[in-house]
Parts: C-alpha cells; sequence; structure tokens
C-alpha cells in the first residue's frame, strides 16, 4: 500500500480565501505622495495536493501596474503559518501568518497585514503598515477584497 500525504485541518483553514477576488482601496498619503487608487484582481488557488495556496496579483496602484505571486502555506514542523511574496518590481518578503477566527495577520520585517473576513468569508477588509524610518509602523493600505468567484 502507497503512503499519501493528506491535507490538515491546519491546511484546510486556508481554503476560506480561495476564489477570485476584486481588491479596491487606497494608499495612505504621506508627506512626499499623494494617496492613489488601488485596484487588483487577486486569485488564490489550491497548488497540486492542498497543501499549499497560490495568490496571484494583477493590478494598478495609481498609474502604476503592479501585482505579484504569494506562495501561503502551513510548516507542520514549526506549526506556524508561512508566506511567501514576489512582487512585480523583483521584490521578495517572508511574513508569518497567524490566523485567529477570523482575523488574519501577515507580519514581516517592514510589512503587515490585518484582515477580516465577513459576510461568510466573501469580503476581506485589509489594513496594510509599513515601518517608517524612525521604526514605527504607520498605514500603508486600505483595501477590501470582494470574492467573486
Amino acid at each position: 500500500m502507497e503512503y499519501r500525504p493528506r491535507p490538515r485541518p491546519e491546511h484546510q483553514v486556508l481554503d476560506v480565501i480561495v476564489g477570485k477576488w476584486i481588491n479596491e482601496g487606497h494608499t495612505v498619503a504621506t508627506g512626499d505622495m499623494p494617496s492613489s487608487r488601488i485596484l487588483t484582481s487577486d486569485v488564490y488557488e489550491w497548488s497540486t495536493g492542498g497543501f499549499f495556496v497560490l495568490h496571484t496579483a494583477y493590478g494598478r496602484a495609481g498609474d502604476l501596474p503592479g501585482g505579484g505571486i504569494e506562495i501561503i502555506g502551513y510548516d507542520a514542523a514549526s506549526g506556524e503559518y508561512i508566506s511567501r511574496f514576489f512582487d512585480s518590481q523583483g521584490n521578495v518578503s517572508t511574513h508569518a501568518l497567524s490566523i485567529e477566527g477570523d482575523a488574519w495577520t501577515w507580519q514581516g520585517e517592514t510589512t503587515r497585514c490585518t484582515a477580516f473576513f465577513t459576510d461568510g468569508g466573501r469580503t476581506q477588509t485589509a489594513h496594510h503598515e509599513r515601518l517608517d524610518g524612525r521604526g514605527e509602523w504607520v498605514p500603508s493600505m486600505e483595501v477590501v477584497l470582494t470574492k467573486i468567484v
């Protein structure tokens, strides 16, 4: 008999994010930059085997095109969720993902995001922050994602 690993309940928690989303919102103005409108299409899908979620994003922030690829998974050895994001400007970031009920928080070295799922998992309201030059967390983006499929 062949042994085939199966996704565990910790993996299945990620299912709420799987689907196609429209992401609308804005960047937060700074002394140097005005606020810009954000509009993206985000697709979250299970990778083969059902252990990892692949997230692709395409869209615009103001006049700038952008997007990226994220891989989200559960590391059974550490008991933690991990996210790796590769953006359209060549940047790579790693975030610890904590999930507490309907609140998901991605925490990286210089960026973090807390998203709240409402409407039975069909809406995400996300508050993004970044570290400023003084080492303080400041708002960077406010977005709402609406699941369309």
